[in-house]
């Protein structure tokens, strides 16, 4: 299901176990940092990922990817971490992430 300010998404793979297992449900809110445009720039930002939220994102590679928010690099990076190191493919892989690739806060986990 795709909406303009809520999405619901379906978890894979185990890099966030056990907070977030395969199967899960995540309620994503899409404008809780901002109003992002569809090719990837926020237009408004009100908002910045803090160190500990589990955020829906885009990697480098373009896959949509859930971690947890480590280190705020600058005003436009921050460093994406899995819950569960030995499998996680995150940051320490691929390195810090842009802001303008998050797509939203997982604000509900069933």
């Amino acid at each position: 299901m795709k909406f303009f300010i809520l999405d619901i998404m379906v978890t894979e793979g185990y890099s966030m176990s056990p907070a977030v297992r395969p199967g899960k449900i995540l309620l994503v809110c899409k404008v809780y940092y901002g109003f992002r445009l569809p090719g990837g720039v926020y237009l408004f930002r009100w908002r910045n990922p803090q160190e500990g939220e589990v955020v829906v994102f885009y990697t480098p590679l373009g896959e949509i990817a859930v971690k947890r928010c480590g280190e705020i690099i600058d005003d436009y990076e921050f460093f994406a971490l899995g819950d569960n190191k030995p499998l996680s493919y995150d940051s320490r892989n691929y390195g810090p992430v842009p802001k303008n690739n998050i797509i939203g806060k997982a604000l509900g986990i069933k």
